[in-house]
């Protein structure tokens, strides 16, 4: 029987099969970079003609790379020594704009070596970064922005800036202020820069089901703060399911169902087969279908949080059954804190009101 044959089986001389570049591969030993791992990964930048791996490096170490992290950046990002050095300082350039000090920014570029070399249009870049400051982002937000979403920062400015219209049309529409408007947007681009790629007719329609479901223009507001980035992911079928799961599971009816909704918006966006299986979870803990009514969120909670905290709730002596499931509720802070009022509840003594006090002379 015979192997697969692939190129490193031919002859190096082999005029059929592409060869690596020799230059690009010794500059790459000179530098102690790991040739393997790019040749596992990415081992087609080793056939290139062209390369630039002595200018990129040098580029790195005047920006205080030293060269443990210029070989890193180098293997994890090869496409970095195909870029032409000018490319790579107009680049430079451009981060700059929002992280001028360069010991930062090589930190930033060894972290996130493919957000600073594979997103390369500059045009666009300066045009959004403008325009993300002059909508009140610092430089830190967005510096984080360029790292974690450089796409959106390739994308035509009046793309994004109809993202933003659309956004604050809504949001004002609804009765928020422009004040309001600002700091939400401030966290929805944190939170999920992502969503100027979305779609805004799917945003509209999306809120438009709310409405008809019987939410006020102020609960609709509330929702689009707790909803964030999820109001574009909300498609009506889920929505629908989700409704349906919750007033045939809860006997809830339509005032019930919108309270419930406004505490635990993942009715809206989960499935139902995955509410289904927290739900049973809960009530495998002891919990009851009345409890998880009056405190929805907790359909929020993976089943690990919840066994977690159950158990930790047991320890006490105590039963799910016993309170009400906001014990269970919110962060990993939150939870310690009621803990902690369970177990010092636990601990203090009941007070004796006809026991003799003992005070000191």
């Amino acid at each position: 029987a015979t192997g697969k044959f692939t190129v490193s089986d031919s002859a190096p001389d082999s005029p059929k099969y592409p060869i690596e570049n020799k230059t690009t591969v010794d500059n790459l030993y000179k530098l102690s970079v790991n040739i393997k791992k790019i040749r596992r990964l990415k081992g087609w930048v080793l056939y290139k003609d062209i390369a630039y791996v002595e200018e990129t490096a040098n580029i790195l170490k005047e920006m205080g790379a030293s060269d443990v992290a210029t070989a890193n950046i180098l293997e994890s990002c090869p496409e970095a020594f195909l870029q032409k050095p000018s490319e790579i300082n107009t680049q430079k350039s451009i981060w700059n704009l929002v992280c001028p000090k360069d010991e930062v920014l090589i930190a930033l570029i060894e972290k996130f070596p493919d957000s600073f070399f594979t997103c390369r249009s500059p045009t666009n870049q300066r045009a959004n970064i403008k325009y993300f400051k002059d909508l009140g982002l610092n430089n830190k937000i967005v510096s984080r922005l360029l790292t974690s979403a450089p796409e959106i920062f390739c994308n035509q400015v009046e793309s994004n800036k109809k993202m933003v219209d659309a956004l604050e049309e809504n949001y004002l529409r609804l009765g928020g202020t422009r004040e309001n408007f600002k700091t939400w947007l401030m966290k929805l681009i944190s939170q999920d820069p992502f969503f100027f790629s979305k779609n805004t007719a799917m945003m509209k329609e999306n809120l438009k089901f709310l409405q008809d479901l019987g939410f006020h223009d102020d609960e609709v507001l509330k929702l689009l703060s707790k909803l964030k980035g999820f109001i574009f992911d909300l498609n009506t079928d889920t929505m629908e399911k989700g409704v349906w799961f919750t007033k045939s599971t809860f006997q809830c009816n339509n005032e019930e169902l919108r309270e419930m909704v406004m505490k635990c918006p993942a009715l809206l966006y989960n499935s139902v087969p995955l509410l289904e299986e927290r739900l049973q979870l809960l009530l495998q803990e002891g919990a009851s279908v009345n409890q998880v009514k009056e405190s929805p969120n907790v359909l929020e909670l993976t089943p690990q949080i919840v066994q977690f905290r159950a158990r930790k709730i047991k320890q006490l002596g105590r039963t799910i059954q016993d309170q009400s499931l906001l014990v269970l509720n919110g962060t990993k802070k939150d939870f310690e804190a009621n803990y902690g009022k369970l177990q010092v509840r636990r601990e203090r003594p009941l007070f004796n009101p006809v026991a003799p006090l003992h005070v000191e002379e």
